[in-house]
């Protein structure tokens, strides 16, 4: 299975991105899924994740009630919908198949600026 993100860019303090990640070479559907972050010349750090079936979803604290992880597991796509953002969202965003600490794949990242 290939990840392959999409939807990043630069956005005034306050705006809206959706990023989007896709699965090739492989369905996966069966697995909870996760993004990732890395800011500039911060070590990497968990985001959210989300449950097989959906039902199930974790955030952490700085983006909670901002953040909202979602799946469409018929199109093979994980979803990041990030709102109100600020400029400590700035960082390189990843998504990952796995629970949290447990990846089995990774993707290339897609990068995210916010400007204040």
């Amino acid at each position: 299975v290939q990840l392959v993100e999409s939807g990043g860019g630069l956005v005034q303090s306050g705006g809206s991105l959706r990023l989007s990640c896709v699965a090739s070479g492989g369905m996966i559907t069966s697995n909870t899924m996760t993004w990732l972050r890395q800011a500039p010349g911060k070590g990497l750090d968990w985001v959210s994740t989300i449950s097989a079936d959906g039902r199930n979803t974790w955030y952490t604290d700085s983006v909670k009630g901002r953040f909202t992880i979602s799946r469409d597991n018929a199109k093979n796509t994980v979803y990041l919908q990030m709102d109100n953002l600020n400029s400590e969202d700035t960082a390189l965003y990843t998504c990952a198949r796995g629970p949290k600490g447990k990846y089995s794949v990774r993707g290339q990242g897609i990068q995210v600026t916010v400007s204040s």
